[in-house]
């Protein structure tokens, strides 16, 4: 990816800003943009040869010479390949190419005076951030991440694209492993941060739920002390985490005393939800085309951080109105027979997968249901025993069917069994095609599908297949009116 023209900066101070030592080259030459993909890359941007578990940027350094870059990061000890005619070309060494790009964006985000808000928890992070930057674009040009642009890579590509024109800055932290919500701090300086929920998550990496909360906490534990910490006030993980805050605080939740809370909820099956948005004295009754109570949530979290910078009532009402659900997020489509099918195949963990089994139990009722799952990812040595702790939830929320996938299945199974859910309503199918198929053949008047499952199980290829197949094209942003 590259920024293009943005950012503006000196091979000097890009020394500076990495420690890095200038091989080759001229301090005071100019580098206009950040590239770390040659694909996209245009001359007079400075190429950063980022290393990773499948790629290896310093094979494309000789391609980003002849397109004409002003400079090159390079890790010490390893080849890059610029002939002698590249002389021009200043070459910076760095201990830790991904580590000099975090750098980079810090320096560039410092530079400018606009709030940056920051969003990690264990699910509803994206659509939290899509929230709130659907409010605040309403009065504010808004810089955010796109699609899974929140790691150690993609948060600082995110920061690089700020300019002038920017008034606000809404970035997504993800985490896999302990420090990277510190570090991922440190870069950004939010001067607003949200943790929406802690929940098993990334238990290969964070290991146990003190784990995901200690790593989760990072984010109050670095921001700067000016900064306003938005409190999950019915999450006890989030609560004990916001401990370590001394500064301002802002709270969200259904309960009483909540600084940003709703009443009133009202579940509207395809049509979405409605409930009163409280903020202080000030209340109003909203509808949004958003399925599942989780996604009250989501919306408080987002009204409380557009709060926190300052955004008016109204407009924190008519942006959760404006909003529309993040493709693969509970995402809504019509099949034949008056079906539904809810594609929630963004990613899953052991809480977004039962918050998903209530929203399909509530909006079903007694028009029978279908999961379609695929595993749970990243869950470490306790892997099965989710999987299975997930089948009993399956089956305590009334799912008709169960259609399985994946290495886990059976464990997912045998939970489902344990909680009365008949052996002859469980089905394991591995192929996308012959999903669709079964769902095509036996799909019956009414009811509702949810497929989900983690991102590397590639569920949305089952979306597609059975919209291909008995699907009326309707997403979720023409059914909920």
């Amino acid at each position: 990816m590259t920024t293009q023209q943005e950012p503006v900066l000196t091979i000097g101070e890009i020394v500076t800003a990495t420690g890095g030592q200038l091989v080759q080259g001229q301090s005071d030459r100019i580098c206009r943009g950040i590239s770390t993909d040659t694909r996209t890359l245009s001359p007079g941007n400075l190429f950063i040869a980022l290393v990773g578990d499948r790629f290896d940027g310093h094979a494309f350094v000789p391609t980003a010479v002849t397109k004409g870059v002003t400079g090159i990061i390079f890790e010490e000890g390893r080849k890059v390949g610029v002939q002698p005619e590249a002389h021009s070309v200043a070459i910076i060494a760095v201990k830790d190419t991904v580590r000099a790009l975090g750098d980079i964006a810090h320096v560039w985000r410092m530079r400018f005076t606009i709030p940056v808000i920051a969003v990690t928890g264990s699910s509803g992070k994206t659509t939290t951030k899509e929230m709130t930057a659907s409010i605040l674009s309403l009065t504010k040009t808004v810089v955010k991440n796109r699609g899974n642009f929140n790691n150690l890579i993609g948060l600082p590509l995110t920061l690089l694209q700020i300019n002038a024109s920017h008034d606000a800055a809404v970035v997504e932290l993800g985490t896999n492993l302990p420090g990277e919500i510190a570090r991922l701090t440190d870069i950004a300086k939010p001067v607003i941060g949200v943790i929406t929920n802690v929940g098993p998550a990334h238990l290969e990496g964070l290991k146990n739920l003190d784990g995901v909360r200690e790593e989760k906490a990072d984010l109050f534990r670095t921001m700067t002390a000016e900064g306003i910490a938005v409190i999950n006030s019915d999450d006890e993980a989030v609560v004990r985490a916001a401990h370590q805050w001394k500064g301002k605080t802002i709270t969200f939740g259904l309960t009483h005393g909540s600084s940003v809370g709703a009443t009133s909820i009202k579940i509207r099956g395809e049509k979405g939800i409605t409930f009163t948005l409280s903020i202080g004295r000030r209340k109003r009754e909203l509808t949004m085309a958003v399925l599942g109570e989780h996604n009250i949530y989501n919306a408080l979290a987002a009204a409380a951080c557009s709060h926190a910078c300052g955004i008016d009532y109204d407009d924190i009402c008519r942006g959760l109105t404006a909003f529309r659900q993040v493709s693969g997020r509970m995402e809504l489509f019509r099949l034949w027979k008056g079906a539904f099918l809810i594609d929630d195949t963004y990613n899953a963990n052991p809480s977004s997968v039962k918050e998903a089994l209530k929203t399909l139990r509530d909006l079903a009722g007694r028009k029978g249901s279908t999961l379609i799952f695929g595993d749970m990812l990243e869950l470490g040595d306790r892997a099965e025993e989710i999987h299975e702790d997930i089948g009993m939830a399956i089956a305590d929320t009334g799912v008709g069917r169960l259609i399985l996938r994946g290495q886990f299945s059976r464990a997912v199974a045998a939970g489902a069994q344990k909680k009365g859910l008949s052996g002859d309503r469980i089905f394991f199918l591995d192929d996308s095609g012959d999903i669709a198929d079964f769902i095509v053949k036996s799909l019956r008047d009414g009811e509702w599908i949810l497929i989900k499952g983690s991102r590397g199980m590639h569920m949305e290829v089952i979306t597609g297949a059975i919209l291909r197949l008995c699907g009326e094209n309707m997403p979720s942003r023409e059914v909920m009116q």
